[in-house]
């Protein structure tokens, strides 16, 4: 008999169904000097405490996406251990921040699926949450993503695609407690420019790009433990080759916005998200944002921008979709979220 798992196919899924993930996550200040090994990270709330702390925090909360990457490996196992990919994300707050010896677990509940018209696979819609020690919820996401069959012949469930908001609204952010820019040192951040230096429809070309490779990929992806079998295996892709995890490209494109956008300091939420094209070893990572919305908050001297960021392998900046309204080769991220950042 059997003790292996061998991880939840496409059929194995139903609406409603809940999942606790397995493994909570303590976190240690290692995690933080690891994420900023692998990625260009350098916005100053995330780096010192002595800045947190003038900016009304008690200390350097971890890189918004070190929570995210944690409480999204967690759930690889039950979701997307048989992925072929993960497609998009919406809905998506931090709701604590995440300090140095918070412990964090997570759990999904599957809200839609629908099979593809080849009986092959189908796209499981889960809404993940992450938790602290406290039972503070952390962050919480919706994900969809392609998961395969494993036995053909299973019939095909019922087709449920879930509504969901095309933002998060500004009046629902989350400002972390204390939080306060009214004293903030723009020289320490890097740059000068704050809320009302970026208007809406401005496009930022954030110049640099960092080439990807298997070694620093296949660090991250173990860092988050994240078991995804495409992102190990290379028998797992007809092409044989290990497609590098959304998120470490995600965290690639956010760590080199630094470069035009040193003062959007702490990402609070993220309104839609796709990758829109696979990305292997060898590609170059360059990004560039454009300004969709700003608000103010009610936290002194904190506001919020909302950006699209995009993550390419090359092309001009500013493009995106070609005429048939379909993500252009070269794009490999699209995503908009919001950002805190001083007025």
């Amino acid at each position: 008999m059997t003790k292996t798992n061998a991880g939840n196919f496409f059929e194995d899924y139903a609406i409603g169904q809940v999942i606790d993930h397995a493994v909570p996550r303590t976190v240690s200040g290692g995690e933080r000097a690891l994420y900023h090994m692998l990625y260009p990270a350098r916005h100053a709330l995330h780096s010192s405490d002595a800045f947190a702390q003038k900016c009304g925090l008690a200390n350097s909360p971890m890189d918004d996406l070190i929570a995210f990457h944690i409480v999204f490996g967690k759930s690889v196992p039950d979701i997307s251990l048989n992925a072929v990919a993960n497609l998009g994300y919406a809905e998506c707050r931090w709701i604590t921040p995440v300090q140095q010896g918070d412990t964090i677990r997570s759990t999904s509940e599957v809200i839609g699926l629908k099979q593809n018209s080849n009986g092959k696979s189908g796209v499981v819609y889960v809404r993940t949450t992450g938790t602290n020690q406290r039972g503070e919820t952390v962050m919480q996401f919706v994900r969809w993503v392609m998961v395969r069959k494993g036995d053909l012949d299973a019939p095909a469930p019922e087709t449920v695609i879930p509504e969901l908001a095309s933002t998060v609204a500004a009046n629902d952010l989350v400002i972390p407690d204390g939080l306060s820019f009214a004293d903030y040192d723009f020289t320490l951040a890097g740059e000068a420019h704050r809320l009302g230096d970026y208007k809406v429809g401005d496009i930022i070309d954030h110049v640099d790009g960092v080439t990807i490779e298997e070694a620093e990929h296949m660090m991250a992806t173990r860092l988050w433990q994240n078991t995804a079998k495409v992102h190990f295996d290379v028998t797992s892709r007809p092409d044989g080759k290990r497609l590098m995890y959304g998120g470490h490209v995600i965290s690639m494109a956010r760590a080199l916005t630094f470069n035009g956008l040193a003062n959007a300091q702490m990402m609070v939420a993220i309104n839609a998200g796709a990758h829109a094209n696979p990305c292997f070893a060898g590609d170059t990572v360059r990004a560039w944002s454009e300004v969709l919305d700003t608000a103010e908050t009610a936290a002194p001297g904190v506001g919020a921008i909302r950006l699209r960021l995009v993550a390419t392998k090359g092309g001009e900046v500013g493009t995106l979709k070609g005429d048939d309204a379909r993500y252009l080769p070269h794009v490999l991220l699209d995503l908009d979220y919001w950002a805190l950042i001083p007025v």
